[in-house]
């Protein structure tokens, strides 16, 4: 649980809206394989979670 929760706060810190056209276009490839392996990997864990019967909610607001 320590690892994911270290990959999502490493997540909370990148911003690409401060990037200008030129970054974004430049790191554009690399940033679109990382977000697909990213996307995967979550998708994975969410289904052997779900294999075995357990729902994934979003927290409640407190």
């Amino acid at each position: 649980m320590s690892r994911l929760r270290v990959a999502a706060l490493a997540l909370e810190d990148v911003d690409v809206s401060g990037w200008d056209d030129v970054t974004l276009n430049d790191h554009l490839d690399d940033l679109s394989k990382v977000l697909c392996t990213l996307d995967s990997e979550l998708a994975r864990v969410a289904e052997a979670v779900r294999a075995r019967g357990f729902r994934i909610e979003e927290p409640q607001a407190a």
